[in-house]
């Protein structure tokens, strides 16, 4: 083992190279048109969330703000049971909430198991911006949100109210896969200027145990960006993501020069290879790099993502591996 002290005399005598920044320029280039304004994100509950992002965009607003508002959509719906208001509680009956935001700048900000608020997207910014912290949670997040204005009140809505008392029947704790439980939604956006922001939030895995938090608000699991190389988010089994850091494994295979599609790809093959058995593990991944191309990727079938660009707002049935 080479200590600091011999570290340095090496260091000195030019036995180590000195450490060196390197831009993305360094693996990557882009030449050509980039298309731009362009938002990608995860499930079809996104084409109304990329509505809003859109309009964000199209008056030349920044894709911070366009990846808000485009998720605080979803997050006030009561009809997406995974995500915010009406999302389906933990074994307790606690809905408890799980954000992040990140900008161009890798300035990021996080809320886990937050409960009472409607929009911990808009909690993870002011986190960001009005902290010198990246992630608050439990009730530390509560009181900084009340703190900062944000009202509180009963997120868990009747209809997921019954859903749990059915489930209470039996409590027998199985993640199913795909549109039964899906969990997140996560949102990416490029603006006019060519910079890239994401979003990402959930209300979990239903039933979950309480306290538990998955990848939604771990920066370089449930979403990261890199405005130098391009954005990742991701949805699915948390667990399984955050073993492998999953959107910055994304993130880095497009640095290496992965298309997105591709570089989703690897990282669902790199989970199914942990894996045994796959018959309920689900994660799926959407990428947007600096040029504004997009892609995503499944470890199963039944995802699907959607994307609004100045032609259309579609939803694409994800390729997948099984």
């Amino acid at each position: 083992m080479i200590s600091r002290k011999n570290f340095l005399k090496l260091t000195a005598l030019g036995g180590f190279a000195p450490f060196q920044r390197f831009s993305s320029s360094s693996f990557m280039s882009f030449s050509g048109t980039v298309n731009k304004p362009l938002v990608i994100s995860t499930w079809r509950h996104g084409v109304a969330a990329n509505e809003a992002a859109w309009k964000v965009l199209a008056d030349t607003g920044s894709a911070l703000d366009a990846v808000e508002a485009g998720v605080r959509v979803t997050e006030a719906d009561p009809d997406v049971r995974t995500v915010g208001y009406g999302g389906r509680p933990d074994r307790d009956g606690y809905v408890t909430l799980d954000a992040c935001i990140m900008d161009e700048q890798n300035r990021c900000g996080s809320v886990g198991a937050l409960q009472h608020i409607m929009h911990p997207i808009s909690v993870a910014r002011k986190v960001k911006e009005e902290t010198p912290h990246v992630m608050l949670v439990g009730e530390g997040a509560l009181d900084f949100a009340l703190e900062q204005g944000f009202e509180k009140q009963d997120l868990l809505t009747e209809k997921s109210r019954k859903d749990w008392e059915q489930w209470k029947e039996n409590a027998e704790y199985q993640p199913e896969v795909n549109i039964e439980n899906h969990d997140t939604i996560g949102l990416l956006a490029i603006d006019k200027q060519g910079d890239l922001s994401g979003a990402c939030t959930t209300s979990g895995t239903a039933w979950k145990m309480h306290g538990r938090v998955g990848d939604s608000p771990l920066i370089g699991n449930g979403l990261f960006v890199d405005n130098e190389v391009g954005a990742a988010a991701a949805t699915g089994l948390g667990e399984e993501i955050i073993r492998t850091c999953g959107s910055h494994a994304v993130v880095e295979n497009m640095r290496r020069g992965d298309d997105p599609k591709t570089a989703c790809k690897k990282a669902t093959q790199r989970i199914a290879n942990n894996n045994e058995s796959l018959e309920n593990v689900q994660v799926g991944f959407i990428a947007l790099n600096k040029r504004g191309q997009f892609g995503g990727y499944s470890v199963q079938q039944g995802f699907d993502y959607a994307v609004h660009s100045s032609n259309d707002n579609q939803l694409i049935k994800s390729q997948h591996l099984i």
